[in-house]
């Protein structure tokens, strides 16, 4: 005779919020936190996972900035007049060495304008080549002349090489401000736009201070009506917006570190991620006054470029005149 099987006891059913039998009270307890503060811990949270990589400190137009440097204010302290003589031995070497390299610097321009000259390399690396000589050519020069003043023509040929070398550095600084890059192609004004334009869409990083973004449209269109309205006065443009973009910065800060100051007051999360949200907000800021800043000014650098590379050239042709006349009067005189 077979036995019934015994009935299956129920188990308990457990709410998951529910204590364990002979937990403390307190486990059960549940610390609500207000919406307003939790999307903030969780906007505090979210930008770690979007930042970028850090760029590299150390590379090698900073190494050769660097050694310049150095090499000039060793030449400038030094007694080098010791050592060098511009008329024999390292001296007038050095003199040759870099009056080559300021001829050399036409062969970028060659290299840029006929395209047969193509099996010479790429032009990006030319440009690097010519900036490369732009510098070192003045610096044996100066070498050349232990730092000193000379003759009436050794002057004129001096402070031409000094002003060519001068006007490359302020070309070089235009150049990056209308260039993606160093070496990168011509950015034009619509990509700026639409980059503005795509940091205005995002505005979710900064939803725990909604009266940021429209404190940030205002001082936008601020900058954007930013300049001189006179046409001869367009290069000046760059100037008024950098001392209004940082004046804008400033209070955009300050409006974020006294309102994040009475947030924390009354939330606990704000108050523990105030560090966090404040440089969140500040990279905000940064990047969205940036790009309105390079769209003011992007046509100020453009007009300011072309006055540049005209009076770029002449200069180079006056360094030439001068030089040869220096090195006539040297070797007949």
């Amino acid at each position: 005779m077979r036995m019934p099987a015994p009935a299956k006891t129920p188990r308990p059913i457990v709410s998951p919020a529910a204590p364990a039998r002979g937990a403390p009270a307190r486990a059960a307890q549940v610390r609500t936190v207000p919406a307003s503060a939790s999307s903030a811990s969780t906007a505090a949270g979210a930008p770690r996972k979007q930042e970028p990589a850090k760029p590299r400190r150390l590379t090698a137009a900073g190494v050769f900035a660097v050694l310049t440097i150095v090499a000039l204010y060793v030449g400038w302290r030094l007694p080098t007049e010791r050592y060098i003589t511009p008329e024999r031995g390292a001296g007038y070497a050095l003199g040759i060495i870099g009056g080559s390299m300021m001829l050399l610097l036409f062969l970028y321009s060659a290299r840029k304008r006929f395209r047969w000259l193509g099996f010479l390399g790429a032009v990006a690396g030319w440009f690097r080549f010519h900036m490369v000589l732009g510098i070192l050519g003045p610096l044996c020069i100066l070498y050349h002349s232990n730092f000193s003043l000379g003759a009436a023509n050794s002057n004129v040929a001096l402070f031409s090489m000094l002003t060519v070398a001068g006007s490359g550095l302020v070309g070089r600084y235009i150049y990056s401000r209308i260039h993606l890059g160093l070496y990168g192609r011509k950015t034009s004004l619509g990509e700026l736009r639409d980059g503005a334009e795509g940091l205005r869409v995002h505005t979710g990083a900064v939803s725990f201070l909604p009266e940021l973004v429209a404190r940030l449209e205002r001082a936008e269109q601020r900058l954007l009506a930013t300049g001189p309205h006179l046409p001869l006065l367009g290069f000046l443009k760059p100037l008024f917006l950098a001392s209004n973009a940082m004046l804008a910065r400033w209070r955009l800060r300050a409006y974020v570190r006294s309102t994040l100051r009475a947030a924390a007051r009354t939330s606990p999360a704000i108050a523990q991620h105030r560090r966090r949200l404040r440089k969140l907000a500040g990279a905000y800021i940064d990047q969205r006054l940036t790009a309105t800043r390079r769209v003011a000014e992007f046509q100020a650098y453009e007009r300011l470029f072309s006055l540049w590379h005209a009076l770029h050239l002449p200069l180079i042709f006056m360094l030439i005149v001068a030089a040869v006349v220096h090195i006539v009067a040297v070797h007949v005189y």
